[in-house]
């Protein structure tokens, strides 16, 4: 502090505060005695306590400041010099007087400064006693808190790290002091709140309002086995004179009476997994997929790693045996840890399972079961040493198995791995085991069954359509079958091509409404039915009247069909149409007509004749018969795909089969959402 010298100066003294120290809190006066006792330096903190301008009191006896002692002792001032002279430095308290004659109890420190070849001079500190107990008291208070408070208390920095902590919340962390020091609060605590916690303290430490006695559920990492729930405060400290800025706080253990929270909590998290399991398994009829979809769910708020196996049942009526080896397929695998768990997990596709495994002693009971990972587990569970071996070396220290039953019947086993930095599986944990494997294996079993639906149709379909076309030396045909997506893969397109009597050349294309066994059913029995028609010769409007009656006597409410038969020696095509596409004729020339005068209606409608009407095809000219499927996207008008497949047929002239490619790709998107036929025919007229 600033301190003034005889002849009224002003100049920095020996001494002086600084603000943000204890001294903004402890009024300090500072001045100086001369060898005659006389006041030789005064400064700012010395007026305000005792009262006195430097102009009052430089230069005048110290004796002044001093209250008279009992008779016969020395006079305070004198004795009080001679200690800070004698003894190098002395401190105690004495009887102090206000230049307004009152006396009040001071503490004073005293020593002596002796400048280079100078007098010396006894700098003397003064403080009123009431004001230094006061802070000594609040600082043994401070102590004995941090000391001995059963409350946590901890400082953290704005970037939420640890400062300072007690001993109290290093034991319900169960993590030393030291361990703490410098690490986030994130890295001390295990949270499941979706980062809500971190927003609380983040947004005390920028200056926001206290928290006080909000309810928190945690997991510290020194206990990683022990759920806590405690109530916690927090305050900023950036507002506190001369502090750091950042978050004090104390938290209070109260466990014991917020149980239920404890099980609320654990609740929610056992909901929302079952929750994101629900609406992340059985997005797709695909069995993979689905499998794939149960580990990544799982995962990493469940366990580390998870495998999904299926088992090799001979059929689904086998009963298990438990005295004979195990075989399942593994389908889907995943883990967060790093190698070798990697190659553990997604190493094998086949596995062998011997008799007293666990995966045998959770079939015999048909519900979940936990192990811990020890020698006994892998002697009896993993055949092959060199698995054994990565087992081991994992990282895993405990598995949960679940069966994945439906209809009442093991599909396949999920099984699920946490590592030593996790607590081991518990009951509950068992329990939301078999709910997930539950949950999933209705869903393996919805997309095997449709897959095997889908083997199903997809043979009955490819039985029924051609397998080789009827060949021609006047017709020469390219011909091309698209499957619809994976949900409409079997349809009810088909499309054939038959040799008549006298060199003459039938081509028919249909398609039957809908998807499915049914679809590909019905697409059978008309193109059987259709063939054996053209062989005895039918006219085309004939043919189409007996398809008809064939539709309608086998239930199939709606199917189309487009019939032409092409007469080498007079260039004559005859055409009848029930309900199909028309076809289109690309001439010679380059020119491309549609041939839209005969239409019809479909097959199963009944109750209007069909007609047949003749065309003549100069040589060289070429037939495009197509599906629906093929110029029909969704959005867009059937006309815009009609013109695109009349721009590409008259495009560059080449072979049959370049040009139906490039049909294909111009029209078709990756993955069409509907069955889509094409078959182009170039005639030739007969010598």
């Amino acid at each position: 502090m600033p301190s003034a010298r005889p002849g009224g100066e002003e100049t920095h003294g020996p001494f002086w505060s600084e603000p943000g120290t204890l001294l903004e809190h402890v009024p300090v006066a500072v001045f100086g005695l001369d060898d005659g006792d006389l006041v030789c330096y005064w400064g700012p903190g010395a007026r305000d306590l005792f009262g006195y301008d430097a102009t009052a009191v430089l230069s005048k006896p110290g004796a002044v400041l001093f209250a008279d002692g009992p008779p016969g002792t020395p006079d305070p001032c004198s004795w009080l010099t001679e200690r800070g002279r004698t003894q190098g430095y002395w401190r105690g308290r004495l009887p102090a007087r206000h230049r307004d004659r009152t006396v009040f109890d001071c503490g004073f420190r005293a020593f002596s400064v002796t400048g280079s070849g100078g007098p010396s001079v006894v700098v003397v500190l003064a403080s009123r006693s009431d004001e230094l107990d006061r802070v000594k008291t609040n600082l043994a208070f401070l102590d004995a808190l941090f000391e001995t408070c059963p409350i946590g208390l901890v400082m953290l920095d704005q970037d939420l790290r640890y400062v300072h902590l007690n001993q109290a919340l290093a034991d319900m962390d169960g993590l030393p002091i030291e361990a703490h020091l410098g690490r986030r609060m994130d890295e001390i605590m295990i949270m499941s709140d979706g980062g809500e916690y971190q927003r609380m303290l983040r947004g005390v430490a920028l200056g926001g309002a206290p928290v006080v006695g909000t309810l928190v559920g945690m997991r510290p990492r020194g206990h990683p086995d022990r759920d806590q729930v405690r109530s916690v405060s927090f305050f900023p400290l950036s507002q506190a004179v001369g502090s750091r800025p950042g978050v004090g706080g104390l938290m209070l253990d109260v466990t014991d009476r917020e149980q239920a929270i404890l099980e609320a909590t654990a609740s929610r998290r056992r909901l929302a997994l079952l929750d994101g399991a629900s609406t992340r398994i059985g997005t797709t009829l695909d069995v993979n997929v689905t499998a794939q979809e149960l580990v990544d769910a799982s995962m990493p708020d469940f366990c580390d790693g998870a495998v999904v196996e299926v088992v090799e049942w001979k059929d689904e009526a086998e009963d298990f045996d438990p005295a004979r080896p195990l075989f399942t397929r593994r389908i889907a695998s995943g883990t967060i840890l790093p190698p070798p768990a990697t190659e553990l997990v997604s190493g094998v596709e086949t596995v062998r399972y011997p008799p007293g495994s666990v995966i045998h002693d959770m079939l015999r009971t048909g519900r979940a079961i936990s192990a811990v990972v020890n020698e006994e587990l892998l002697a009896r569970t993993v055949l092959i040493e060199s698995r054994s071996r990565l087992f081991a070396e994992s990282g895993l220290a405990c598995v949960l198995v679940a069966p994945l039953i439906a209809r009442g019947t093991v599909q396949g086993i999920a099984m699920f791995g946490r590592s030593t930095g996790r607590p081991a599986f518990t009951r509950d944990d068992v329990s939301l085991a078999g709910e997930l494997a539950s949950r999933a294996a209705i869903c393996l079993d919805n997309a095997r069954l449709y897959s095997r639906v889908q083997d199903i149709a997809l043979t009955l379909q490819r039985a029924l359509l051609p397998s080789a076309l009827a060949t021609s030396p006047y017709v020469d045909v390219a011909h091309r079958y698209v499957p619809g997506s994976r949900i409409t893969e079997v349809g009810g397109d088909w499309y054939d091509v038959i040799s008549l009597s006298d060199g003459r050349v039938a081509l028919v294309v249909g398609d039957v409404m809908g998807h499915g066994v049914s679809a590909a059913a019905a697409m059978g029995r008309l193109r059987i039915t259709a063939k054996a028609l053209a062989r005895h010769d039918s006219e085309p409007d004939d043919l189409l009247t007996e398809l008809d009656a064939c539709a309608q006597e086998a239930g199939i409410e709606l199917a189309t069909c487009l019939y032409i038969v092409y007469d080498p020696k007079s260039g004559g095509a005859r055409i009848a149409s029930a309900g199909h596409p028309p076809p289109l004729v690309l001439r010679p020339d380059g020119t491309v007509e549609t041939i839209d005068d005969v239409l019809g209606i479909p097959l199963g409608v009944g109750g209007c004749p069909f007609r047949t009407i003749e065309i003549e095809l100069p040589g060289n000219a070429s037939l495009a018969l197509y599906t629906d499927g093929l110029i029909e996207t969704r959005g867009a008008d059937l006309e815009v795909g009609l013109k695109t497949l009349r721009a590409e047929l008259g495009g560059p002239p080449g072979p049959l089969e370049a040009t139906a490619d490039r049909i294909l790709a111009s029209l078709l998107p990756a993955q069409p959402a509907d069955d889509a036929v094409l078959v182009l025919a170039r005639v030739r007229r007969a010598r």
